[in-house]
């Protein structure tokens, strides 16, 4: 979870609150403080505004109760039965604070939510039944008998926390949808997509949650409405971004997703070519990116766009295309497109192939880790566009043209100019041995007979080798 990341102390602070407050909240959970019509009206009214922040509490109640079972199941290992005791009372009072903080701030929860609640507290009190008759006796054949006991309801109880969680989340989710959808205020609907958005930033398990709702479809039609900001659309291109990341596993929202490709395509590469700032081009040129592993079918909607010659304008304006990350945006696409033969003239026509020679000398200004890893990608996805566009003999000569193969040489044999990296070492043997084939009289033979003549991996075993002898 993104939680995790945050500071250790800074954790510590915001959990304690919840942790001092769950006896309180168990013993008040069956006495309700009433609330005058006036006042509810405007708890209402308040709501919409505060739902990310209710997330936010759901979330971290779930990552302190998620927690403690993995604890609980460590020390059952140990028959460690006093803190195996005490853990479970503590997730007891978790949970009930959990569920009396959601009906709190929820409305027109499902019938299945509160079975699932019935179940999980029936559940956690028989957990807490089971490991206080541990701590009650020392007999060894007694403890056998209920550890195992112990192990299928804390199994259990994890389930049904699970499934109860994945419904909370789901319901908030569609909550949040229903605002923009539903929304005449340009606020709230901004407010509900950035909501959206920091959900994304949980994890795939909320990625996934909010794209089987059917959020791609609303996301879609926020793009496509020319009434919302252009903040609106980088937000909604943003959590479009997210749910589509190639490194999720989950793809339940495809079917949905394709149907309405063409439409979502058309509205990013227009925030992309309509950008103000480097930022908005960022969102909308991620988001691209990720569309274009989907499908070859983005691809050809991007190349009947003429998104390729707007992509690489952008590019030539520094304050639109200003850092390492939206080139890696770029030469994404641009590596994902040129599997099309008609790419190649899209290419030549804007002036790709000398860009593409710019990116391999990307290079990192400020040492950051994220940074460094971004040029290595530009360094990689550039060796890889110019290895497929090669096919075609006028990109081919366009690259010698433009010394690309003295550059590709340099970051094989350096492994400084690579960071040594070995992604961007394949990349650039490959894309040198498909220019050697095109224009063999721009190697010595010395470079021919290491880096072309062998097979692949000899020859990467021989540059990596060269790193070693510069040591």
């Amino acid at each position: 979870m993104h939680l995790i990341q945050v500071d250790s102390v800074q954790r510590w602070m915001e959990d304690l609150k919840l942790m001092t407050d769950c006896e309180c909240m168990c013993i008040l959970q069956s006495k309700p403080i009433s609330i005058e019509k006036d006042e509810q009206n405007e708890l209402m009214l308040s709501s919409q505004y505060s739902t990310c922040d209710n997330l936010q509490l759901l979330l971290k109640r779930a990552w302190i109760i998620s927690t403690e079972l993995t604890r609980i199941s460590q020390k059952l290992e140990k028959n460690r039965w006093q803190r195996v005791h005490s853990m479970t009372v503590r997730v007891n009072c978790h949970v009930r604070s959990m569920i009396n903080e959601y009906s709190t701030f929820t409305r027109n929860s499902s019938e299945e939510m509160h079975q699932f609640e019935k179940l999980l507290l029936d559940k956690c009190s028989e957990f807490t039944a089971f490991t206080e008759r541990c701590i009650q006796t020392e007999d060894e054949q007694i403890l056998k008998s209920i550890k195992s006991c112990i192990n299928e309801t804390l199994t259990t109880v994890a389930q049904y926390f699970g499934q109860l969680i994945e419904l909370f989340l789901t319901h908030e989710t569609q909550n949040l949808l229903r605002q923009i959808e539903l929304s005449d205020s340009m606020y709230i609907t901004a407010s509900a997509i950035n909501s959206l958005f920091s959900l994304t930033q949980e994890g795939a398990h909320l990625c996934r949650i909010i794209a089987k709702v059917d959020g791609i479809l609303c996301l879609a039609d926020i793009l496509t409405d020319n009434s919302h900001s252009e903040a609106t659309h980088a937000e909604a291109a943003a959590v479009i971004a997210q749910i589509t990341s190639p490194h999720l596993m989950f793809t339940q929202h495809l079917s949905s997703f394709l149907e309405n490709m063409e439409e979502i395509v058309t509205a990013l590469v227009k925030l992309c070519q309509e950008a103000s700032s480097g930022e908005v081009f960022l969102l909308a040129s991620a988001a691209l990116a990720n569309i274009t592993f989907f499908d070859t079918m983005a691809c050809e909607i991007l190349l009947q766009l003429n998104a390729m010659k707007i992509l690489l304008a952008a590019c030539s304006d520094k304050h639109i295309v200003d850092t390492p990350y939206s080139r890696d945006q770029v030469v994404t696409i641009l590596a994902n497109m040129s599997v099309l033969d008609q790419c190649a003239s899209e290419v030549i026509q804007g002036n790709g192939v000398q860009l593409l020679m710019e990116m391999l000398f990307e290079r990192s200004s400020s040492g950051n880790s994220a940074e460094v890893a971004a040029c290595e990608r530009v360094q990689q996805k550039s060796a890889v566009t110019l290895a497929r566009l090669s096919r075609d003999p006028e990109v081919a000569d366009a690259a010698v043209k433009l010394s690309c193969i003295p550059r590709l040489i340099k970051l094989c044999r350096s492994p400084t100019e690579r960071n040594n990296s070995d992604s961007v070492l394949v990349a650039c043997l490959a894309a040198l041995r498909r220019l050697a084939v095109m224009s063999p009289d721009g190697l010595e033979d010395s470079d021919f007979q290491q880096l072309v003549k062998p097979r692949l991996v000899d020859s990467f075993l021989l540059c990596t080798n060269m790193e070693e002898s510069f040591v």
